[in-house]
């Protein structure tokens, strides 16, 4: 069995935070339609242009709360949250491409809401997954790298027992665990820092958990962990 356990330290920083988690089994990533996924992402990007009322970037909520968020850990120089990365290009009138079945979706929900998706390929893992703060020995390789890159001491990370999984909490992850058009168990998850949004948030999940149902089949399970609740069974 596999679980998924969100450690004391990170709650130590982030105690009113929430993660909500959507496990997928048996699902099919393929790609069959590519022109659906192209739409779903143009109509997520001119959802999200409501995020983004403030002319000075940087100064947007949904931005701004993240960035005050990565304050409070040892980050790498330039690293920005997966939302920021999304209005960005978003802002700047740059469209989003297509990847896979599954990363398109997260995505469009992602940019539909204004929160951080993300997912990974379960069967990938070694050990349980753990959201926590980085010992910095553990082993990370991007994709497009050839290095080692490891965290920093400190930094909050996803890591199972083979290495980080996803740095700076939600700015890169590894190739090795990354989504692919193989994936038939995924672990998809979003990420709520701003108690405001709560009703926000769990509509997101429940858009998710719907999408990837609808278009992949497969059966998908909501979870929400906070800090009375802080592990869930995935696998």
């Amino acid at each position: 069995m596999t679980k998924f356990v969100v450690e004391e330290d990170f709650w130590g920083l982030f105690p009113n935070a929430r993660i909500g988690v959507v496990v997928c089994h048996n699902i099919n990533n393929f790609i069959i339609d590519e022109d659906k996924y192209k739409e779903m992402i143009l109509i997520s990007e001119k959802q999200a242009l409501k995020y983004l009322n403030n002319e000075i970037f940087s100064s947007n909520e949904v931005i701004k709360v993240w960035r005050e968020a990565f304050q409070k850990f040892k980050t790498k120089k330039g690293a920005r949250s997966s939302i920021e990365a999304l209005l960005k290009r978003v802002h700047k009138g740059n469209h989003l491409g297509t990847i896979n079945p599954l990363v398109d979706i997260y995505n469009s929900i992602s940019l539909k809401y204004g929160l951080p998706c993300g997912g990974e390929d379960i069967d990938t893992f070694v050990g349980n997954i753990r959201l926590t703060k980085a010992v910095g020995n553990e082993s990370f390789v991007t994709l497009g790298a050839e290095e080692n890159s490891p965290p920093y001491e400190g930094e909050v990370i996803y890591k199972d027992d083979e290495g980080a999984i996803c740095r700076c909490w939600n700015w890169r992850e590894a190739v090795r665990t990354m989504l692919t058009e193989n994936t038939r168990n995924a672990f998809l998850c979003i990420e709520l820092v701003d108690e405001s949004r709560l009703a926000e948030f769990e509509s997101a999940l429940k858009e998710l958990s719907e999408a990837v149902q609808a278009n992949l089949g497969g059966i998908c399970e909501i979870s929400i962990l906070d800090i009375n609740n802080k592990e869930v069974l995935i696998r």
